[in-house]
């Protein structure tokens, strides 16, 4: 995972649910993005791993206001929020679990 971010925060308005107690990974993915689907997987599979972390999958087709302000370019992009909703990791294309696990790291 590369890239800090800019302490921007989200919350449960944005992501459409709420966020996970101890830090959330958000994807924004597209249709017809083959990544995507590995990253879901992977997101998936880390935030079954780690208690109180949840994954949201936000189809950036259907939320291009949320996308322009966020400054979404590609999908797949993920975002590690932490506790409170603040950005604290940004990364595009496929992540690598090890990669998405330090990250986690960052947030809690």
């Amino acid at each position: 995972m590369r890239g800090r971010d800019d302490g921007t925060r989200l919350g449960a308005a944005e992501l459409g649910c709420g966020l996970g107690e101890r830090a959330t990974l958000v994807q924004f993915s597209s249709a017809f993005c083959a990544p995507c689907r590995a990253t879901r997987r992977l997101l998936a599979e880390v935030a079954g791993m780690v208690p109180g972390v949840t994954h949201v999958e936000i189809d950036a087709e259907a939320h291009l206001d949320l996308v322009r302000e966020l400054r979404i370019l590609k999908t797949p992009t993920v975002l590690v929020l932490d506790a409170d909703g603040r950005v604290v990791r940004r990364a595009t294309g496929q992540p690598r679990k090890a990669d998405v696990i330090a990250a986690l790291g960052e947030a809690v």
